[in-house]
């Protein structure tokens, strides 16, 4: 008697699972009305509550950067002989990433929002500093007062910008896109409050109250916008996919910047000749002769000017450095992982006692992070996407910005 029930459950449940499978394999957007592997109905009074999900679409402002085996590391000659950037093959998993750097008029958006929401303290901390373009020799006054404010630069790369203000400002824009996304209820490519299958008594589908967050399992919140990593932020300059041959997994080249080639110049078309970054072109040469002023920038140019590599970013060579999240050392084969490299300190396997910083023969601790892409004021070595240096994170200059990337949530591509 016993064994024809355990049949009969047996045999019901059975149908439950074929039935939840009848339209194909669950998936993320259709787990279908059951678990598949309890066969506990979802979204009634006992059941696991599964709300409605579509893939949101990419936040405001990213580029998608397909992922891939590269190799990472300087293809120029080491001139200042530090052996920092040892070449290594490594995966880059896929992710998000700003097409352009973060600009004036983002930041003072920022400085808005915060001086209207927060202490004092908070925005005089997030103010950048404009005292960045104060040189004893040079007449930079003008930008120390226009540069950040002046409605001609809004477009123009936000500079005098520390790596820890670069980090509050990627927490603030993630809180910010999300609430926004909340208040439209996911009008950016969410799939809306609504539970797959009916409706139950009891079932949690509600949009949050007003003041209220959604969580993540709402399918309705962006991950983090976050500093990229370096290995992130190099693979994404290298842009190798447009070198890629008929999709078999065979590069023809490696790239010594963001384009193909040796040389600074557009060798095609119309605009044959052209520089294709804003760098400084030799000694006291930043843009060219007056009537033929070739990379068109004494200082910095706007966000969208010169060609975009082939992930669609713009300006992964010079125009401003760019911070990322690593902390610096000198890298090896040793100390790195092969998979979505990054060190997020010196602890491992490099502490900082290894560096004379107490008798100053060295400037490395764990509080300087890597800076990367050349400037409007470096030549052209600086531009390779394998070249790198290091400042304290709670340092600025006029030649360092920043852009942010976002993981690739809900794939393993």
């Amino acid at each position: 008697m016993e064994l024809l029930k355990f049949l009969g459950y047996a045999a019901a449940s059975a149908v439950i699972l074929t039935a939840c499978n009848r339209k194909g394999n669950p998936t993320s957007t259709n787990p279908g009305d059951i678990s598949a592997k309890t066969g506990i109905e979802y979204n009634t009074e006992e059941g696991f509550q599964v709300a409605s999900y579509e893939p949101l679409a990419e936040g405001p402002g990213l580029k998608f950067i397909e992922g891939g085996r590269t190799t990472l590391g300087s293809m120029e000659e080491d001139v200042a002989m530090t052996r920092d950037n040892i070449e290594r093959t490594v995966t880059v998993a896929s992710f998000f990433m700003d097409e352009t750097e973060v600009a004036n008029i983002h930041w003072l958006e920022y400085l808005s929002h915060i001086k209207k929401d927060s202490a004092e303290e908070v925005y005089t901390k997030a103010l950048p500093d404009t005292t960045v373009w104060q040189r004893e020799l040079s007449f930079n006054d003008p930008y120390e007062q226009y540069y950040l404010r002046y409605p001609g630069f809004r477009f123009y790369p936000v500079v005098g910008v520390s790596w820890e203000q670069a980090n509050d400002y990627c927490l603030w824009r993630t809180a910010k896109v999300n609430e926004n996304m909340a208040r439209n209820g996911g009008a950016s490519g969410g799939g809306g409050f609504k539970l797959f299958g009916k409706k139950k008594k009891g079932a949690a589908a509600e949009a949050p109250a007003e003041g209220g967050s959604l969580s993540i399992e709402s399918g309705l919140v962006l991950p983090n916008y976050r500093l990229p990593t370096e290995a992130e932020w190099e693979y994404a300059a290298q842009a190798m996919i447009g070198t890629q041959l008929d999709e078999d997994e065979n590069q023809s080249n490696k790239r010594l910047y963001p384009w193909d080639g040796h040389q600074m110049r557009n060798p095609y078309g119309k605009r044959q000749g052209e520089f294709l970054a804003n760098f400084k072109r030799g000694r006291g040469d930043y843009a060219g002769i007056a009537g033929s002023l070739n990379d068109g920038a004494m200082i910095t140019e706007w966000v969208y000017a010169y060609p975009a590599n082939d992930f669609g970013l713009y300006n992964m060579a010079g125009n401003v450095n760019e911070w990322v999240q690593d902390v610096y050392r000198p890298l090896s084969f040793q100390d790195v992982e092969d998979l979505n490299p990054v060190r997020r300190g010196g602890g491992i396997s490099d502490p900082a006692a290894n560096y004379d910083i107490a008798g100053f023969q060295s400037l490395i601790n764990d509080e300087v992070r890597v800076f990367k892409g050349g400037s409007w004021r470096d030549v052209a070595y600086w531009l390779s996407p394998g070249t790198r240096r290091f400042m304290a994170q709670d340092s600025a200059t006029a030649t360092i910005g920043f852009r942010c990337a976002m993981i690739n949530t809900g794939s393993n591509k």
